[in-house]
């Protein structure tokens, strides 16, 4: 225990006081975040915060990690490199998608091959067991990377939403790691939580500076990294072993569906108005809730809540429900409240149209 909370305190400190110096840095060289149509903010805003989030960790996770219980860590480290790397670059040239997707396979397939982050089979996942060839388990792996990665690059779109959904589901998985005694990956996750928290008291409106791709990126990958170790290990304790969750990947859903719910729905919703899955709009969720009406942090205080729900619902049903069920509940859930949530927002821009 002693461990994790110099973790959090070491990462905490650094990104705090790291972060005005930086602001301060991107405002002289004028590396800002210019006002855009879509864009939630309306002043110019350093969109390096990353760097901090990043310099911390790295330092935190070096410095208190295990290495002894921890052989693989060299190559999770390369893998945060390359994402941070690869978000630096988009955050002061934009990178193009493709080359993007391909930086961030190159990462992915440094976790698969030589850190052991795979999901080795289905788990049951839709009915589907372990009797596919290895192959499909890669590409499984790797699409799902990719996937929670630029899923928390796309909800990076109000103040301390990222931030704040990102230190929730590291925190819950670093709690799970340390409940179950692996301690490397419980350091992780808490230097990955204290480097968050510094960062969103500048990123709390008035945001003093953003995330940007630098920062959303490398938290999307260290929630992958826990939440496929998550899975992967709960599928080799045995029932009744302490920690063991029984429908691990609905759970993991759970804990990660205002992204992943959010990404997947603004996927589908733009590919059946016949554009691209990768063409902008102001479709997602925290969009939805500003034009009803709320300001950022309401906004982001909202969700926030209701991922807690969703975690808090997975974890109790998980021994009660059987994964279909608890899963099917999970995105009913969800797919419930975001079609309240678009309805409410069409009915009051009706409103503003319609004269009274």
């Amino acid at each position: 225990m002693f461990i994790l909370i110099l973790s959090f305190l070491t990462a905490f400190t650094l990104a705090y006081f790291a972060l005005p110096h930086i602001i301060n840095i991107a405002r002289e060289k004028n590396l800002c975040d210019e006002p855009s149509e879509r864009s939630s903010h309306t002043i110019s805003t350093p969109a390096l915060g990353g760097i901090g989030i990043f310099s911390a960790a790295i330092f935190a996770i070096v410095l208190w990690t295990p290495f002894r219980d921890f052989g693989n860590l060299q190559y999770i480290l390369c893998a945060f490199i390359i994402v941070f790397l690869i978000g630096v670059k988009d955050d002061i040239s934009p990178v193009s998608p493709a080359n993007k997707i391909i930086g961030e396979a190159l990462a992915a397939s440094i976790l698969i091959f030589k850190s052991d982050i795979m999901l080795r089979g289905f788990y049951g996942f839709l009915g589907f067991h372990d009797q596919l060839p290895a192959p499909v388990y890669i590409a499984l792996t790797l699409l799902t990377i990719l996937v929670v990665v630029n899923a928390f690059n796309l909800i990076d779109g109000i103040n301390g939403l990222a931030g704040s959904i990102g230190a929730l589901i590291c925190g819950t998985l670093g709690c799970w790691f340390f409940y179950v005694d692996k301690i490397e990956f419980a350091v992780v996750a808490f230097t990955i939580v204290g480097a968050i928290i510094a960062f969103l008291k500048y990123n709390y409106s008035p945001a003093r500076i953003f995330m940007g791709d630098s920062g959303s990126l490398l938290v999307g990958t260290a929630s992958v990294i826990l939440v496929i170790k998550f899975i992967d290990m709960n599928h080799f304790l045995e029932a009744g072993q302490k920690g063991k969750i029984m429908a691990s990947p609905a759970v993991a859903i759970g804990i990660m569906i205002l992204p992943l719910f959010d990404t997947v729905r603004v996927f589908i919703t733009r590919i059946l108005r016949g554009h691209s899955p990768l063409h902008a709009d102001r479709r997602h969720i925290h969009h939805l809730l500003v034009d009803y009406g709320y300001s950022h942090m309401q906004a982001t205080g909202i969700l926030v809540s209701v991922n807690v729900i969703f975690i808090l619902l997975a974890f109790s049903l998980n021994q009660a429900l059987e994964m279909h069920w608890l899963l099917g509940l999970i995105i009913a859930l969800a797919s419930t409240l975001t079609y309240w949530l678009h309805k409410a927002v069409v009915r009051k821009k009706l409103k503003k149209l319609i004269p009274q």
